[in-house]
């Protein structure tokens, strides 16, 4: 199954996402702010990133740089 991490700031939004691509299938992770996503990277695998651009502590430009670095196999979806 593949998976995919969710990554932004609003709940509603996550959890909107979360629903519609479960319903296709995909195992979804959630995380609220760039950090987070960091921190479940460390100890999940995803097939790939959906994040929001605009989010407290570490923004979606950011993560998209660390994960670039760290992760650069695993895609990434900005919205």
């Amino acid at each position: 199954m593949n998976r995919i991490l969710i990554v932004d700031d609003e709940l509603n939004m996550r959890l909107v996402l979360k629903a519609m691509l479960s319903k296709e299938g995909y195992d979804v992770l959630l995380a609220e702010d760039g950090l987070v996503a960091l921190e479940i990277l460390k100890t999940n695998q995803v097939d790939a990133i959906v994040t929001d651009l605009k989010m407290p502590r570490l923004d979606g430009m950011a993560l998209l740089s660390r994960v670039n670095k760290e992760y650069p196999s695993v895609p990434i979806v900005i919205i």
